[in-house]
């Protein structure tokens, strides 16, 4: 019998949550890093976790915006955790 979810070897992403990819932006990258990169208001105005995960679930392009960032620092982010 196959498996439901096979692991995605080639998908950085799978099986981390947006909250998880935003909380370790935030934390390895910043609030005005991220807000330099990406120009939305969840980021450059009393940014938070809770408004910008609101913002982010509705707003499929700045989603996918906030995803690539994570892919490119990832090296960096990963390093950070093992520390």
């Amino acid at each position: 019998m196959p498996e439901l979810n096979p692991p995605q070897k080639n998908n950085p992403l799978h099986g981390l949550t947006l909250e998880m990819i935003l909380t370790d932006l935030v934390t390895y990258v910043g609030w005005e890093k991220m807000a330099n990169k990406i120009p939305i208001n969840c980021f450059l105005k009393d940014p938070s976790i809770k408004s910008s995960l609101s913002f982010l679930r509705k707003t499929p392009w700045a989603r996918k915006k906030v995803e690539v960032m994570y892919e490119f620092n990832i090296k960096r982010i990963e390093k950070g955790k093992t520390q």
